[in-house]
């Protein structure tokens, strides 16, 4: 369910405050009702919280209620979910804080109980499980006993999902990603893309329980039925909690491996070129002895890009291995002989649309050989840079394959040194304050882009061709180049850039 459909419910009768499209289509985890004014340590990820702003006062500075918002944007709430009875309307200050914090608001009528949205919050995730008699409709014990014993050996979700639901008529049935990438699947149920699986978590059709587990944002499971199967919603909830447990083997057995993951990753950031430890490592992870492999960095928290890197690479099926870098984010190696990395950049949106509150950057190396894997790092780090710059409020995965352009090959070099240059180069025309400068640094631009044409430059700037030769003169004069010279056009033209 998501924040959306509640809107949608008319009992209810919930008016939208603040909030943006994609953010109402976040799903809902569970509900909490609070008054605490730093109710974070209370809250899981994904739920709305219910608040009578007991907590607010009109004589209150803004900076209590951020400290509130804040302590839900760090949670990651879904939403919130303001009571009107306390103060008669939802303070304006909440709104400005909950936009700013990119929180959704919604408020909530004096005439509305706060269970009846908890009720209708359950209900649309598991039906009315109260009128459900249990011994009709739990699964039968012959199938709990054998999905217990399919647990303790180890079994893949997809052998659990076509035991589990084989009793129930084989209805299609998918265990899939907050990105859409399909962990399992039953026998009748056919591929689905990505796009159209993540399209289908956030739609209103079918049935989705979000499996309950130690999860990020990113690779978070749920069980996902695309047609309303007429399955009892208590054997759904059984099976999705074993489906859960299921999980927790699968968490397990990552974690035992991030130690080797991290000691990998530590190696190919460290100074020396120890390539016979690079192969061990490599080896260890379980990649294959020989490459060529591509390197991909990533930034944001540790554990979040850690996250994100794992559930991106997990989209295709080259082996790869993701650990914490020494200085913060995380690095990832891929075997990459065979695979079209172009569709990782089509899958990245489908991990924003995960978190689309949080910018999501990552850069990609050129495919290289084990004794590369250290200069790839840099180039990987070198392509994250461009693609913060290019798209700094966003999400964006680049190669350096696509740094093809002068203006992308800029867009990876630090800010300052960015600014250094183009201050040095520019000289005079950067002074804001001097008109005719600030003219002359235009007709720069319209020239460069117009090939140095100085008919189509005047036609461009409404000029006569002479007036364009004598600002010419001029640039010239105050940044020291020559642009009958094509090095001094290629200077300008970076320093333009790099503003």
């Amino acid at each position: 369910m998501h924040v959306g459909h509640l809107l949608q419910l008319d009992s209810l009768d919930l008016a939208l405050l603040w909030g943006e499209e994609p953010l109402l289509g976040r799903e809902i985890s569970g509900v909490t009702a609070t008054d605490l004014e730093d109710p974070a340590r209370f809250l899981q990820e994904g739920e709305i919280v219910l608040s009578g702003l007991v907590w607010w006062s009109p004589g209150d500075d803004r900076v209590r209620t951020d400290r509130f918002v804040s302590a839900l944007r760090t949670a990651g709430a879904t939403a919130l979910l303001a009571g009107e009875e306390t103060h008669g309307a939802v303070p304006a200050d909440l709104v400005d804080s909950c936009r700013e914090h990119r929180v959704p608001l919604l408020s909530v009528p004096a005439r509305t109980s706060f269970r009846a949205i908890t009720e209708a919050v359950y209900l649309r995730q598991w039906g009315d499980l109260s009128r459900l008699p249990a011994p009709h409709y739990a699964l039968p014990e012959n199938v709990r006993t054998e999905l217990s014993r399919l647990l303790d050996r180890g079994a893949d979700p997809g052998e659990l999902l076509d035991r589990a639901f084989s009793p129930l008529g084989a209805p299609p049935c998918y265990l899939l990603t907050s990105s859409g990438r399909t962990v399992a699947r039953t026998p009748s149920a056919p591929p689905l893309p990505a796009r159209r699986a993540a399209l289908g978590l956030r739609g209103s059709s079918g049935v989705t329980l979000r499996i309950r587990a130690d999860s990020g944002p990113y690779d978070t499971w749920h069980l996902h039925l695309p047609e309303a199967a007429d399955v009892p919603p208590r054997v759904l909830h059984e099976i999705a909690e074993i489906v859960a447990q299921s999980r927790d083997d699968h968490d397990r057995r990552r974690t035992a491996g991030r130690r080797a993951q991290d000691e990998l990753m530590t190696l190919i950031a460290s100074t020396h070129d120890d390539v016979k430890a690079v192969e061990l490592a490599l080896a260890a992870c379980g990649l294959p002895a020989e490459g060529p492999y591509r390197v991909l960095a990533a930034t944001l928290d540790t554990e979040v890009a850690v996250d994100a890197l794992t559930e991106a690479l997990s989209h295709f099926a080259a082996p790869f291995a993701v650990g914490a870098a020494p200085d913060g984010g995380a690095i990832a190696v891929a075997h990459a002989p065979d695979a079209d990395w172009s569709q990782l950049a089509a899958a990245w949106p489908l991990l924003e649309d995960c978190r689309p509150d949080v910018p999501l950057h990552a850069g990609a190396s050129a495919p290289v050989e084990a004794s590369e894997l250290g200069a790839a790092l840099g180039q990987a780090r070198y392509a994250l840079a461009a693609a913060r710059t290019a798209s700094p409020g966003g999400a964006r995965v680049t190669a350096v394959e696509d740094l093809s352009t002068l203006e992308s090959l800029l867009a990876g070099v630090p800010a300052d040194v960015r600014a250094a240059y183009c201050a040095r180069t520019l000289g005079p025309l950067l002074k804001a304050d001097t008109t005719s400068h600030a003219t002359l640094l235009e007709t720069l631009e319209v020239f460069l882009a117009h090939n140095c044409s100085w008919a189509r430059t005047a036609e461009a700037l409404h000029l006569h061709v002479n007036t364009v030769h004598y600002r010419i003169e001029r640039i010239e004069l105050l940044t020291g180049r020559d642009l009958s010279r094509l090095d001094h056009k290629l200077d300008l033209r970076a320093a333009l850039l790099c503003r």
